[in-house]
């Protein structure tokens, strides 16, 4: 069972790429999922031994890649060696290897930690309908705790939020969920209006949209907290990384915008051009995808899967596998208590209550078949 199953790494074996390297096996790891490397040389190169040798190297340099990443336990598909535009062949091989996350660095860093986004980053998040991670140079994942998800209501944040949590919950992270309420701009000049009364009755319906609009994801054990900024959205989300110390920004990469909607969101834009930590930008698909492997397996491979829907908030498909341990035996104890706690969590005290009696009942019965077939030892009847 897998919710991230393929994963194109993008590298041009700069030294910032070694430690790309380090978190795409790390992102792959968290998900078990299969990091496929890639590298793109410049389609320019006129003398024939000048481009075999360079196509050597980079062979070379990509098994180097293929090996560290097996050497991690991590599984590895045979690395990509492409000729020509950069950004363009990414997209290609992403599309048909139908991965469902693209990993590319960043570059460095600059003043005052704003680093700039090299062109193939920029490119790949404008053009690619894959989502797209750009690592930060010095970020780690393994430690990422604090991930940040502005969302404007639109379908492009609602992906975004649910992608956010569920790498939340594999990271154990907690999770920000920013709305930016932009100030009154209505341009009634010579008119005498309470501004302030104004802009509080604004505040109060884009809480109450807000409210609303979080009530359709499950949050059940994932930690979090919802805040609302007032200003302009791009500078707003900024600082609130900034203050907040935030390891990873999850954004749709188009949305909202007062003034037009184009192939990347003006917000999105503003904010990828300085964010001082890594980020995850999806457009039309989501990163996540749940793959449940239809092959016949044991029951306790069923329990494992069930255990880890329920973490991923899977609520329904944890159910249908912990069904399928009840097929295999119907008083397996541990599947029986296990959907007595997704029903709980989902907020059905009925048949929570109903598989916890059950669960109980079973335990009662064999604990009495166990003390007749000792009983049977000693007296005969």
């Amino acid at each position: 069972m897998k919710i991230l199953k393929k994963i194109l790494l993008a590298t041009d074996f700069s030294k910032s790429s070694e430690q790309m390297v380090e978190n795409a096996i790390d992102v792959a790891k968290i998900f078990e999922a299969k990091l496929v490397p890639i590298h793109v040389l410049p389609h320019d190169i006129q003398n024939d031994k000048v481009k075999t040798m360079v196509k050597t190297a980079a062979e070379s340099q990509l098994e180097m890649i293929k090996e560290k990443i097996e050497k991690a336990d991590v599984e590895s598909a045979k690395p990509i060696l492409r000729f020509g535009n950069h950004y363009d062949k990414i997209i290609q091989v992403a599309n048909k290897e139908d991965v469902n996350l693209i990993i590319i660095g960043a570059g460095e860093k600059l003043k005052k930690d704003i680093f700039k986004l090299g062109t193939t980053a920029e490119k790949l998040v404008r053009r690619s309908d894959k989502p797209v991670l750009v690592v930060k140079m010095g970020s780690k994942f393994k430690n990422i705790k604090k991930i940040i998800c502005p969302v404007d209501f639109s379908e492009e944040s609602t992906l975004a939020l649910n992608n956010s949590i569920n790498i939340a919950r594999r990271y154990n992270a907690k999770l920000t969920i920013l709305g930016v309420l932009e100030p009154n701009k209505l341009g009634f000049k010579g008119l005498k209006l309470n501004w302030d009364e104004i802009d509080e009755l604004k505040r109060v319906e884009f809480e109450k949209e807000m409210s609303s609009y979080l009530e359709d994801f499950n949050l059940v054990d994932v930690n979090w907290k919802s805040t609302i900024k007032t200003g302009d959205p791009a500078k707003k989300i900024l600082r609130t990384i900034q203050k907040r110390n935030s390891d990873l920004l999850v954004m749709g990469s188009s949305g909202k915008s007062n003034f037009h909607r184009m192939i990347m969101g003006s917000v999105t834009e503003k904010v990828i051009r300085e964010v001082p930590c890594s980020f995850l930008t999806l457009k039309t698909e989501n990163a996540i995808h749940l793959n449940i492997e239809p092959r016949i397996r044991d029951i306790e491979e069923h329990l494992k899967d069930a255990k880890q829907l329920v973490k991923d908030g899977f609520y329904n498909e944890a159910i249908a596998e912990y069904q399928t341990c009840l097929k295999i035996n119907d008083m397996h104890i541990p599947s029986l208590n296990g959907l007595s706690k997704v029903y709980a969590k989902m907020g059905d005290t009925k048949l929570a209550e109903e598989y916890k009696k059950i669960a109980h009942e079973v335990i009662v019965r064999l604990w009495d078949e166990k003390i007749e077939a000792e009983a049977r030892k000693f007296y005969k009847f």
